[in-house]
């Protein structure tokens, strides 16, 4: 899938349909730590991870983009760190200028009002004026694969980031999961125009009948429930 193609499909999902396509395909949700968020309102980014860790100087970015592709996420892991940052306007412009599709950093960014004018999607834990403040020694795989939270993602993976928050996932699933979330997308909307119409969710999610399947079975899941009748509200 080209980047263009991936942008196109991405534009009419959100990350919370990608994440329940993946738990549905039964493919780990690999979300980027809660409070990861959009510089500006209406950032949305997708594509393949340039991976760099982060070491105390701006040259991993430099390095890293000398090897990237149009339509790239830079992920920057500066270790989730809340005491500097390790992206400003300069590092984004040059991103920019590179064809990328975004930037999501494990940690704090700066340059907030020059950041939004330059207009590249960029997500991060949020902002806090101090560059770098000190180098620290570069990991041999500083440019070959990057933490977020509890994840390490590399060049096999796909980032997709809105407001929401940030995710990511396999390269070689991203077809099927698109088309999943795709599914999800239009069920959860037919749900919500019925709401509107006055067709309330439990109606038309047949709850009355999941209690009495549950008193019945004890066992038995609204997540079963909803699979066995098509609902999306959870998946």
């Amino acid at each position: 899938m080209t980047p263009t193609e991936l942008a196109d499909r991405f534009a009419t999902l959100t990350t919370a349909h990608i994440a329940d396509a993946c738990v549905r395909d039964g493919v780990p949700v690999r979300c980027a730590p809660a409070g990861t968020k959009p510089v500006a309102p209406g950032m949305r980014a997708a594509g393949r991870v340039l991976p760099t860790r982060h070491a105390g100087s701006v040259d991993v970015f430099l390095e890293a983009l000398e090897e990237s592709r149009p339509g790239d996420v830079l992920v920057a892991d500066n270790g989730g760190r809340l005491d500097e940052s390790c992206i400003g306007d300069l590092i984004v412009a040059e991103v920019a200028a590179a064809e990328l599709a975004g930037v999501i950093v494990w940690g704090l960014h700066r340059d907030t009002l020059d950041v939004t004018a330059i207009g590249l999607p960029v997500f991060s834990l949020g902002a806090i004026p101090t560059g770098p403040l000190a180098p620290t020694e570069r990991a041999e795989d500083a440019l070959t694969s990057a933490k977020v939270g509890e994840w390490t993602v590399d060049t096999g993976d796909l980032a997709f980031a809105d407001e929401d928050g940030a995710l990511f996932v396999p390269a070689e699933r991203v077809g099927e999961l698109l088309n999943l979330a795709e599914k999800i997308r239009d069920t959860e909307r037919r749900q919500a125009a019925r709401i509107r119409d006055g067709a309330g969710l439990r109606g038309q999610l047949l709850f009355g009948r999941f209690l009495e399947r549950r008193e019945k079975n004890p066992a038995l899941t609204f997540r079963e429930h909803l699979r066995s009748i098509g609902g999306a509200i959870e998946e």
